[in-house]
């Protein structure tokens, strides 16, 4: 049954203030069971942290309760979790080397230090003037230190052997906490590591054809609203298996690289995407880009190519252009089979040039004229 304290809303610590010994023992074990389901129930560290501050400043007569955090090297303090009625001076602000203070002192020894009075011990850094007394508990799971517990009380004779037993075992939770919290961070970042290895080319390091794909959809998706066009690119190398068989596939590779980077220097565009869409093929996906600008950047496409190949061996490419006003329920296929037979077309007439599909052909009309090309500019403008 709540004390009278807590059912009237006492300050923090009265409860504890009017229990006899074996009610103190008895709130001391519920508090540690509490601390216990707070370290499960947060978000995120920092959250887990704070509950747990908290939940001691609420329970016990502790002026401060802080969690204070060490960098990677244990050389600084980098980080505090505090929770108190009081205000709380940090040395000089954060990071402070562990040189400093009584925190740094647990640190560097390793062991938990009991004040019992803060006036008279050589290394406490006064945080309040009402602060009389000061526990602090390594946070270490197994060899490695992650930092201090810090609990401050108004009162000297609050730091019992019992108290201090629980503010242990509160240390070691805490540093379960914080390691199983660093776990899944290192996780998270491995998996985000991961994926970006999954979506990405490893020859070019442009994105692949999953994550081409993945960016249609969702241009497609988001366009269908506005109905703004989209067009796509679709560039493949001419004569790419001669150029490995004379070349080898080491210059091969180069030739590959290369003109990934071509392709980037064309897209422009922020929202623009490049990515190896097969063997020596490559997609420019480009948002909000009209057929004029997608022929435009073809073009200029084609011709760094041409003057740039690696080694001064000649590489020239082939484009097929298509462009389309997106609309609801429309089929995303078309516009990539479009631009594969403008690619084609492009082809066909002598190759080193861009082809632009019919609009027609874009919307699937199996009556469309199919690619325009030019014959006396091998570049469709």
């Amino acid at each position: 049954m709540p004390s009278s304290a807590e059912q009237t809303g006492a300050a923090p610590g009265a409860a504890w203030l009017e229990r006899d010994a074996p009610g103190r023992q008895a709130m001391l074990a519920a508090i540690l069971a509490e601390v216990s389901i707070e370290a499960l129930q947060g978000d995120t560290l920092e959250d887990v942290l704070q509950r747990i501050v908290d939940c001691l400043a609420r329970q016990l007569p502790v002026a401060i309760a802080s969690i204070i955090l060490l960098n990677e090297p244990g050389t600084h303090f980098v980080e505090e979790v505090w929770s108190s009625d009081l205000d709380l001076d940090l040395p000089s602000g954060l990071p402070w080397p562990i040189e400093v203070g009584a925190a740094g002192r647990c640190v560097r020894s390793g062991q938990a230090q009991l004040i019992a009075d803060v006036e008279r011990d050589p290394d406490y850094v006064p945080g309040n003037a009402a602060v009389l007394s000061e526990y602090l508990v390594p946070i270490r799971h197994r060899t490695r230190l992650h930092g201090v517990l810090n609990l401050e009380s108004t009162r000297a004779d609050f730091f019992t052997p019992e108290v201090c037993a629980v503010f242990d075992a509160v240390a070691a939770q805490i540093a379960g906490a914080i390691h199983l919290a660093r776990v899944v961070r290192e996780l998270e970042v491995a998996n985000r590591r991961l994926r970006l290895l999954s979506m990405s080319d490893g020859l070019t390091g442009i994105a692949n054809r999953r994550s081409f794909d993945e960016q249609l959809d969702q241009e497609w998706r988001r366009l269908a609203d506005s109905q703004r066009p989209l067009s796509l690119l679709l560039v493949d190398v001419d004569h790419f298996k001669r150029l490995n068989d004379d070349a080898g596939h080491l210059h091969g590779d180069a030739c590959l690289r290369a003109i990934a980077a071509h392709c980037l220097a064309a897209a422009q565009a922020p929202t623009s995407m490049v990515a190896r869409f097969g063997g020596d093929e490559f997609a420019l996906l480009l948002p909000d880009c009209d057929e004029a600008e997608a022929c435009a950047r073809a073009e200029q496409l084609c011709r760094l190519v041409e003057s740039r190949g690696p080694e001064g061996v000649a590489v020239t490419v082939s484009i097929g252009v298509a462009t389309r006003r997106v609309r609801e329920g429309a089929d995303v296929r078309h516009l990539i089979a479009a631009a594969d037979r403008a690619l084609y077309a492009a082809k066909a007439r002598g190759r080193n040039r861009a082809c632009a599909a019919d609009d027609d052909d874009v919307h699937g009309d199996a009556t469309a004229a199919g690619p325009r090309c030019s014959d006396t500019d091998p570049l469709l403008r």
